[in-house]
């Protein structure tokens, strides 16, 4: 009975001394958390996309509380209202930022290129990038197989069928870049949104000189310079046999698009332009 009693004791005493000892721990250890980030994170969208650059909407809270500031910290979900109210509530000032959206770099597609391959490896474009340039041949051309479909947290991207690239659904899109980031041939691209939505852009990624690239994409950049000689704002250059368009220095005034030779500059959400009408005035003798 006593060995009972005094085993019983041990464990009893032992327990005591733990907790004694977890106590003093967890007091000299405690963190006391600013009870701000828990208002901060219900006003930011909860949607944890990481498009901020945080792994989620409570590490961009803990940003902005720990640090009090707004600098170069954006909710691309949330936008300019949600980050608002965040600078409201902790007495600060919203950095003025252009609303953004994805883009598609590509468009050798169905349409603008022969099949010269069939792909039968596994549907995942990053595998697939390591295996083969693309089914037309291009080394740097989207490989539609709806990679960035799969990732997009906000159904803002599927394939379209006649072309067989990816297609960006704006009003869905966010800039998160999620899509972006996954892409392994950096075919999408986050780009301002525009006014009224309107972009000029090259829809084209490949650095091939411009024989082979136009070999393999009728759209294809050949790198020409005609675009780039026609900016009146500096908003274009050409290297490695390819033309980009700064968003930030393009007026879209579209100069760019009637001098490209292959079509690979791209308009998006303009009106249609209206024809040169000449009206023939007889004189009456």
């Amino acid at each position: 009975m006593s060995i009972i009693f005094y085993s019983v004791l041990v464990l009893v005493l032992t327990g005591v001394i733990a907790a004694v000892i977890l106590f003093f721990v967890a007091k000299k250890f405690n963190v006391i958390e600013d009870p701000r980030i828990d208002v901060v994170c219900e006003i930011l969208p909860g949607a944890n996309c990481g498009g901020c650059g945080f792994a989620g909407c409570r590490a961009l809270a803990e940003k902005i509380v720990n640090d009090n500031s707004l600098d170069n910290l954006f909710c691309p979900v949330g936008g300019k209202d949600i980050m608002q109210q965040v600078a409201s509530y902790m007495n600060l000032e919203a950095e003025e930022t252009q609303p953004k959206v994805a883009v598609v770099r590509c468009f050798g597609g169905k349409e603008n290129t022969k099949q010269r391959v069939r792909y039968e490896g596994v549907r995942d474009c990053l595998y697939a990038d390591m295996t083969f340039s693309s089914e037309g041949g291009c080394p740097n051309a989207c490989l539609a197989l709806g990679s960035c479909v799969k990732v997009c947290p906000f159904d803002a991207i599927r394939m379209d069928e006649t072309t067989s690239l990816p297609k960006i659904d704006e009003d869905k899109c966010v800039a998160c870049g999620i899509c972006e980031k996954t892409c392994p041939r950096k075919v999408i691209e986050i780009r301002n949104k525009g006014i009224k939505n309107r972009k000029v852009f090259v829809g084209c990624v490949n650095k091939e000189k411009g024989a082979l690239a136009k070999k393999n994409c009728e759209v294809s950049c050949i790198g020409c310079g005609k675009c780039q000689k026609a900016c009146s704002f500096d908003a274009i250059v050409v290297e490695n046999n390819l033309a980009y368009i700064d968003y930030n220095k393009c007026k879209l005034c579209r100069k760019c698009v009637n001098e490209c030779p292959t079509g690979a500059i791209k308009e998006m959400n303009f009106p249609p332009k209206k024809e040169n009408t000449q009206v023939e005035i007889k004189e009456i003798a």
